[in-house]
């Protein structure tokens, strides 16, 4: 296992004192955790993404929600594991991350810079109920008044509403809880380690409900199996029942490591989509520019009809805008709705 120069820097991410625990606990059955002694925790965002903001904390690699879908799936074979069923139940804890995270924030050179989490695999997923990482992450940052964001599925994150309510008192935090469609034998089988959409949507209620603002990221919507009409509209009235202050569709997008996954489960479950979405993914990881703007304005329309804003990038997470806004549209230009991108 290669666990060696897997930073962007000369220098090893992990040190050499690696402890893996196969847990066969009911919560954790077939489940192998990796506990290792990072070297850094905050990291920064490779300068070709698209995303507002500029640096993640990721306190475990590989995730139990096993999502079939999911973009970071690629980054499990840096480590030579497997990016299929690997990715879901070999889980990277990086156990030393809120003190490494308390020093970085108190070094000289940290600026006090905004702080994503989730990004690339989720921070609230089942690991985080065995090793409990984000309270003294959460610590840290309040305490630094460090400006943060998160995006999960989990419905975990209730149990730092404390926590959270601290931090929103001296800096700008933003919660994201990820909501693509409601259709329950589809999250059955796409998102089989995750909280029911439901479930999530009740996070959004409560966090809400406790001054947290929050908004959901509706993705992602997944063609020919989620994005009718009535699907859309159905999501989008039952984010807006929650409370979300904002609503964002992210159209499924299918990169290296994910799309063999994908592929090979829609072949499965539904055999008779592989030749569309062949067409459909034949020129790379994301859909076509025109279907990705359809979904996104019949969802802002939707949005707009249930009383809730459509959000730019980043917004729904209060993130900082990207640093060159597009130029303002005349009056034979009319807008483009905004498709949000990924890691």
């Amino acid at each position: 296992m290669r666990w060696d120069n897997l930073g962007e820097s000369p220098s090893a991410l992990f040190g050499a004192d690696v402890v893996s625990r196969t847990v066969d606990t009911p919560e954790f059955r077939g489940i192998t955790f990796h506990e290792v002694r990072a070297r850094s925790i905050v990291n920064r965002v490779p300068g070709a993404s698209r995303m507002p903001f500029e640096w993640t904390v990721n306190p475990y690699r590989g995730c139990s929600h096993a999502c079939v879908y999911c973009f970071a799936r690629k980054t499990h074979s840096y480590l030579d594991l497997d990016t299929g069923q690997g990715f879901d139940s070999q889980i990277v804890v990086k156990v030393n991350a809120p003190a490494l995270l308390r020093r970085e924030l108190a070094a000289r050179r940290w600026r006090g810079d905004h702080i994503a989490m989730g990004t690339n695999v989720d921070c609230y997923q089942r690991a985080e109920g065995r090793y409990g990482l984000m309270p003294g992450i959460l610590t840290a940052l309040r305490d630094h008044a460090n400006p943060f964001s998160i995006l999960t599925k989990g419905t975990l994150i209730l149990r730092d509403l404390t926590l959270l309510q601290q931090a929103a008192a001296v800096t700008d935090i933003g919660i994201s809880v990820s909501v693509g469609f409601l259709d329950r034998e589809l999250w059955r089988t796409v998102e089989p380690g995750t909280p029911a959409p439901e479930r999530r949507l009740e996070v959004v209620r409560t966090l809400t409900a406790h001054g947290i603002p929050c908004g959901v990221l509706m993705a992602p919507v997944i063609p020919f199996l989620g994005d009718s009409p009535e699907q859309l509209r159905a999501t989008v009235r039952a984010v807006a029942e929650a409370g979300a202050g904002s609503v964002t569709p992210l159209v499924l997008h299918l990169r290296p490591g994910a799309r063999e996954w994908f592929m090979a489960w829609l072949g499965h479950h539904h055999p008779h989509l592989v030749p569309r979405y062949e067409t459909m993914y034949a020129d790379g990881a994301y859909a076509p520019k025109w279907y990705q703007r359809r979904i996104t304005r019949q969802v802002h329309e939707l949005a707009a009809e249930y009383g809730i804003g459509p959000a730019r990038p980043g917004e729904a997470r209060r993130l900082p805008p990207p640093p060159a806004p597009a130029p303002a549209p005349t009056a034979d230009t009319p807008p483009e709705p905004t498709q949000l991108t990924l890691l």
